[in-house]
């Protein structure tokens, strides 16, 4: 029996999650990350979707995104999941399933919600002790979302633009967001979506 389509509501951003099979790593070397970050480029353009913001884990991703098109951000996360796997367990001699399954999404229907979004996403390498910063971290969105560096995959959401009219001021003004932990509800809220 064929599996049922991914919910994803056109126009809305989505908080997706995909995890390595029990848990294991799906990036050991730098040119895993890298390699998984192309993937993501190349098939986010292919389809239309934007990527707001993302980190990538050593052993799950998180990704904001968003596209007018129904069914463009399954897409996209089934040709990633498939190349970055094969590419993968060719690099580390290895076989079988590198995913837990298939991604999670999650809608992100609340303004205030997609800031604290950005957010969570980001801030998780401080949380797992992997960077005393968010924007310390090198396979993460936060530099481009605080103005120190360019990423050409990440395109803001009009809600992150619309923290302030230049972009100098919007890179300050997340950056001081940033750089305060979330309280635990809202740390709570997202998880148990």
């Amino acid at each position: 029996m064929a599996r049922l389509p991914r919910l994803t509501v056109p126009g809305l951003p989505h908080h997706i999650i995909q995890r390595g099979n029990n848990r294991q790593p799906i990036f050991v070397t730098p040119a895993d990350y890298q390699f998984f970050l192309d993937l993501v480029r190349e098939h986010a353009t292919q389809f239309g979707v934007a990527v707001h913001a993302y980190v990538l884990m050593p052993n799950h991703v998180h990704l904001l995104a968003s596209s007018a098109r129904r069914g463009a951000i399954s897409r996209v996360m089934r040709r990633v999941a498939q190349c970055h796997a094969q590419g993968f367990n060719l690099r580390h001699s290895r076989t079988g399933p590198l995913w837990a399954g298939r991604f999670k999404s999650c809608p992100v229907e609340s303004d205030r919600h997609l800031l604290a979004v950005y957010r969570y996403i980001e801030s998780n390498p401080v949380r797992a002790a992997l960077a005393v910063l968010p924007w310390h971290y090198p396979w993460s969105s936060a530099r481009a979302n605080i103005g120190r560096a360019q990423d050409p995959l990440v395109r803001p959401h009009p809600l992150f633009t619309a923290l302030a009219s230049s972009a100098d001021d919007r890179a300050c003004i997340y950056r001081s967001l940033l750089a305060s932990a979330l309280p635990n509800r809202e740390l709570d809220a997202i998880r148990s979506h």
